[in-house]
């Protein structure tokens, strides 16, 4: 019987079965299509080996007048803009308080009973001013706990013995017990636990409690009531705990300026907070975020540029602005201070900047009325400041600032500004925002109505078409809304997990014309991202795999896409061929499969005794990389895979030194031996520095019976 090439339809096919397949690709990991042939995705490497605090779901680059390459990175706990390989920290403060004698050292106590050098336990003679969690010094040996027993306040519970370097040792009763934990009183703001604080102006304690180190950035350990909180007292230079002696019985100064910066908010979606959250009318007009607060949604920071300057805003809080001419060392600030003005939007779910018209628009906002600055949030209202002015948001015949509510759904999920227009999604309906001139200013219509919108991140403009996610298929807007036919629907939407849909976020890859969506997989039974879906606009293909990311950016002023994973890092994708996400190289695991097919329609067992390769290493970065092909069989399609060969293909070039490749040269044929009614075909490849596209390979196979 002569060769039968392995010749399938490109992208991935989970619409029907295995076998209804046949001729087609079934599945597959870190695989794209290029020109209808398989081949491995690339790799990734770190943007720099600093890192950052939180979650990262926000990504936006841009070039400032005088050539500065700005990323900002917008994450649960801080803002940043990456200069230079350096994260620093814009985090706008959201409350700035002169306090007065506000700081108290935790005194030492003593220990009641004596405990061993492995002790989990211990009971304090008083521990009602030590926090819940914190450091601890007897003796010479630091000790941390994670928490205080709940029927004895005195107890401190699940200790880390010998902590910061110290020796673990037994220790007796009456031994003196200091704390690094200080107590501050604030009668003008309430912080939760975990939110970030900056004095200055504090004064020294006493013997250890330096101004040096009252001075400083601060996390919120606890709150003991609406007014007063703590913190643990930490070495401004090596961040280790300085504990309290019996001379730390200062006050911190009569001048004490705390700048507390914006709550942390959350890195996972909790039901029942947030716009969106529940059905309308699920409480008082405005409660999700009078209720809940900006500190107690998925944090999503929304960014955009007016001219060389930066807008942003965390979903459900103020917008805040960044002056490019201030310097990376200068905080984000209030845009109503710029302005100088109580009628900025005191709440926004989005800001967007119209660069071509110059406005700032807020998605999401209270309205403008007249003597009352703080009015109600409308989750359908759309704001907009004057032309040329972020300041001016007061509504006047004058200028161009002025406000729309929409009408068809219950709150706006976000926008995207286009060529020629602004496309806002409310959670039924689309529009379009396109500016008209004065008076009227901005027009809005209906595009399409009872559509849905995973996220609100959902969605992405590629060469003036638009791609979103919706709550059970994909969408396409160049003109009119279509449904984007996917040969992966079921699939993928069976394995979203719904209750983490707001993490849902796109990115576009258009050095190989794809579109990326990453999930929350039911699979993985976490919170975490860890899955993509890929659609290829040019050849119209999908494909699908597993990689756990958080933001992702296609900028035009960098080389390389950037993405942001769960070690707190920015990297560039597509810049190497393994996963440099650390300072370990690690290789990535790319496969794909087949459907099954057989020989005509399964009449015959078959008997497949070889395979001729068809496949070039183009890109590798080692000496003779190598991949794995593996025809798989099985007498039915109801039956397991019996037992296959695996054989390796190897290059016989050298991929370590540049060179020009003529011929590609890999090993010419393999011998199998295996026998059944149908088969899959399987390459993969494990290997560090191994690149690779698969052509068209054959098998010989001949007839081997009916039984």
């Amino acid at each position: 019987m002569p060769l039968q090439k392995l010749s399938f339809r490109p992208g991935l096919n989970r619409e029907g079965t295995d076998y209804a397949n046949e001729g087609g690709w079934y599945d597959g990991d870190k695989v794209r299509f290029r020109s209808g042939f398989p081949e491995k995705i690339g790799g990734w490497s770190q943007l720099s080996s600093n890192q950052y605090l939180g979650v990262a779901r926000s990504l936006w680059n841009w070039q400032a007048l005088n050539g500065n390459n700005y990323l900002g990175v917008g994450t649960n706990v801080k803002y940043y803009i990456e200069f230079g390989g350096t994260y620093n920290n814009i985090t706008p403060y959201i409350a700035i308080n002169t306090l007065s004698g506000a700081f108290s050292a935790t005194l030492p106590t003593t220990l009641n009973g004596t405990i061993t050098s492995t002790a989990t336990s211990l009971v304090l003679t008083s521990a009602a001013a030590f926090p819940s969690f914190g450091v601890i010094l007897i003796d010479s040996e630091q000790i941390a706990y994670a928490s205080k027993d709940g029927s004895n306040p005195n107890k401190l519970n699940e200790l880390t013995r010998g902590y910061n370097g110290t020796t673990a040792a037994a220790h007796t009763t009456g031994a003196t017990v200091s704390s690094n934990s200080i107590t501050i009183t604030d009668g003008s703001y309430s912080p939760a636990v975990g939110d970030y604080v900056v004095f200055s102006g504090a004064a020294t304690l006493g013997g250890n409690i330096t101004a040096a180190v009252l001075n400083q950035e601060y996390i919120i350990s606890s709150v003991v009531s609406p007014t007063v909180y703590r913190i643990e007292a930490k070495s401004p230079t090596t961040g280790l705990p300085v504990l309290a002696n019996a001379s730390d019985v200062g006050t911190g100064g009569a001048a004490i300026i705390a700048n507390y910066e914006v709550p942390v908010g959350l890195n996972v979606y909790t039901i029942g907070t947030g716009w969106g959250a529940g059905p309308w009318s699920r409480g008082t007009w405005g409660s999700s975020i009078s209720g809940t607060g900006v500190g107690q949604q998925l944090r999503i920071w929304s960014n955009d540029n007016f001219g060389q300057d930066l807008v942003i805003a965390p979903r459900g809080g103020e917008i805040y602005y960044w002056q490019a001419n201030s310097g990376v060392s200068t905080r984000a600030v209030k845009l109503s201070t710029l302005a100088g003005s109580p009628y900025v939007p005191n709440t926004t779910n989005q800001v967007v900047s119209s660069a071509i018209q110059k406005f700032v628009i807020a998605m999401g906002s209270n309205p403008y009325l007249a003597g009352t600055p703080n009015t109600p949030f409308n989750p359908m209202l759309v704001r907009w400041s004057d032309q040329l002015n972020p300041n001016q948001w007061v509504p006047d015949i004058t200028n161009q600032a002025g406000e729309f509510a929409l009408t068809n759904g219950s709150f706006i999920m976000g926008a995207r500004a286009t060529r020629q227009e602004i496309l806002v999604w409310t959670d039924s309906a689309i529009y379009s925002m396109q500016y008209l001139g004065a008076p009227y200013v901005w027009g809005f219509n209906i595009l399409m109505e009872n559509i849905s919108v995973m996220s609100p991140n959902a969605m992405i403009t590629i060469n003036n078409v638009t791609y979103w996610m919706g709550n059970d298929k994909f969408y396409v807007y160049s003109g009119r809304v279509e449904t984007l036919p996917c040969s992966l629907q079921q699939y993928i939407f069976n394995d979203i997990n719904k209750d983490q849909a707001f993490q849902v976020f796109s990115g576009g890859n258009e050095g190989y014309n794809e579109v990326w969506w990453f999930y929350v997989s039911n699979s993985s039974m976490g919170t975490a991202i860890d899955k993509y879906v890929i659609y290829n606009y040019v050849d119209r293909v999908w494909y699908y795999g597993s990689m756990a990311r958080s933001a992702w950016l296609d900028s035009g002023i960098r080389q390389y896409p950037i993405a942001a994973d769960y070690n707190n890092r920015v990297l560039y994708h597509e810049s190497s061929v393994d996963d440099n996400a650390t300072s370990t190289t690690l290789p990535i695991n790319a496969y794909i499969q087949s459907s099954d097919f057989d020989i005509g329609d399964g009449h015959n067992f078959g008997f497949v005794w070889r395979i001729l390769p068809d496949i070039n290493f183009n890109g590798s970065r080692i000496d003779n990389p190598s991949v794995t092909m593996t025809v798989k069989p099985r007498q039915n399609s109801g039956a397991p895979y019996s037992a296959s060969n695996s054989p390796t293909v190897t290059s016989a070039d050298n991929y370590g030194i540049p060179q020009v490749y003529n011929i590609q040269e890999f090993t010419g044929q393999v011998y199998t031996r295996l026998r059944g009614r149908q088969l899959a075909f399987r390459i993969e490849s494990t290997g560090l520095g191994v690149a690779w596209q698969l052509g068209m390979p054959r098998i010989d196979i001949r007839p081997d019976g009916r039984r």
